[in-house]
């Protein structure tokens, strides 16, 4: 029997725009992009030229500090672009898609007769052992790291984001399959909420299943993690989204990288919110095409509203990306008395407006303004409340900001990542940018203990 572990700190924010389960297919597009800066901690070295043909399956980029750990296209066609930033910075591979796609044949493997070696090589063989994330750290894992635990969190709890069990339909033999590979690496935890009942997950084998009970954020893995394995100094655990884990699967029972995935199009800004099956890597202006309501300036979110990050049309689907949404922007609000008025149409932790009255149903329109500027930080418990880790959020903020890293290991910097401070960053009367905070600590620790 699952073992069930109820959390009673969090905060559930329900925003107009719910994508409705509905599955359309996209079809292919002209040209798709592998983004390095989607594999957090990635250094990349581009092995590949400009006009040169490659394979669905094939390596576009290797880590330049660990070369066997590569990145595949997710589709065939021609390398049409490498595109750089400052200081030759690659910000994508882009590869004009071939109308008749071609794959690499990594052949058909019984995962229950391979050992953890032969699970490790074929996913580097593969280019999707980057796919896999560590903490410490929260950055993309190598070949060399040695996890104690493996975490997969089936549970997405964030604003907007998408139901996995729709996108588990059709792949659920693939999904049993990669648990299954992951299993054989090192023992697995598979978290999933209350609420699903689907028997893909409650009844999946080689794993040991927890069913955690609570607001959000109680499906970030990091929060699984602090419960069920805390991170100490020197050990390591891998974090895996489900949709790589549906990706592993496809490797090794259809011999081929296919990095297909089914996101939600959802917020309040999109005609008909739904799912769509597309690729890793897809054009966001043809995920968006038709669905804009086109009311002014909106923001497109490469992601969920709280962890994502801020898109143009231009820009591709991240590789771990499972929702595009599109939020009013606000900068054109104009509105009289500005906070001081009692509004009933907006969303507030602390009761701030008459809003609260109307219950926890009510489904918000928010906009994309943080409505404050950045101020002093004050010790007043918010982050507490919304933070259920066995942390003191608000005192490892400090130390990060002071840059004292003694202090910061004694606060459990290692068993966090950006995300899990996504809802402390939402209440935030400072308004400070916890995640990005988070994340600059994490990038010093992990230089200085390089």
């Amino acid at each position: 029997m699952a073992n069930v572990i109820k959390l009673r700190k969090g905060l559930d924010i329900n925003l107009q725009g719910k994508a409705k389960t509905v599955k359309r297919s996209l079809g292919m597009s002209d040209v798709y992009a592998l983004v390095p800066d989607d594999f957090t901690g990635l250094q990349p070295k581009v092995v590949v030229k400009e006009g040169d043909h490659v394979k669905a399956g094939e390596g576009l980029f290797v880590s330049k500090n660990h070369p066997s750990v590569k990145f595949a296209s997710p589709v065939s066609g021609t390398v049409e672009a490498i595109v750089r930033g400052d200081r030759r910075r690659v910000l994508s591979v882009n590869v004009k898609a071939d109308t008749e796609q071609q794959f690499v044949d990594f052949g058909v493997k019984d995962v229950n007769t391979l050992d953890a070696e032969g699970v490790k090589q074929s996913l580097l063989e593969a280019g999707l052992l980057g796919f896999i994330d560590q903490l410490p750290y929260a950055v993309s894992t190598t070949a060399e790291v040695s996890p104690k635990a493996i975490f997969v969190s089936a549970l997405r709890d964030m604003p907007l984001a998408a139901d996995f069990e729709v996108e588990l339909e059709g792949n659920e033999a693939a999904f049993q399959a990669g648990l299954t590979a992951l299993s054989k690496i090192q023992k697995t935890y598979l978290g999933i909420g209350s609420r699903q009942n689907c028997k893909v997950l409650t009844d999946a084998k080689d794993v040991e299943i927890t069913i955690f009970d609570g607001p959000c954020p109680a499906g970030n893995v990091g929060v699984q993690v602090n419960h069920l394995a805390p991170v100490n100094k020197g050990e390591v655990v891998w974090t895996i989204d489900p949709t790589v884990v549906i990706f592993i699967g496809r490797l090794f029972t259809t011999g081929k990288v296919d990095l297909t995935r089914t996101i939600a199009v959802a917020g309040s800004e999109i005609n008909n919110p739904d799912y769509v099956n597309t690729l890793v890597g897809t054009p966001l202006k043809d995920i968006l095409k038709d669905k804009l309501k086109g009311n002014g300036n909106v923001r497109i979110i490469n992601g969920n509203p709280l962890t994502g990050h801020k898109a143009q049309l231009e820009d591709f689907l991240g590789a771990h990306v499972s929702e595009v949404t599109v939020i009013p922007e606000g900068d054109n609000a104009d509105e009289m008395f500005g906070w001081i008025l009692p509004r009933t149409s907006q969303f507030s932790v602390n009761r701030s407006y008459f809003s609260w009255l109307q219950g926890k149903k009510k489904a918000y329109n928010l906009d994309a303004r943080i409505k404050g500027g950045e101020r002093h930080m004050i010790m007043s418990g918010e982050y507490d409340k919304v933070l259920p880790m066995d942390i003191m959020g608000e005192f490892l903020i400090k130390a990060i900001i002071a840059g004292d890293i003694d202090k910061q290991e004694q606060l459990g910097i290692y068993e966090v990542s950006p995300e899990d401070f996504a809802l402390a960053e939402f209440v935030d009367s400072s308004k400070l940018p916890l995640q990005q905070i988070v994340r600059k600590g994490l990038d010093i620790l992990r230089k200085e203990n390089a």
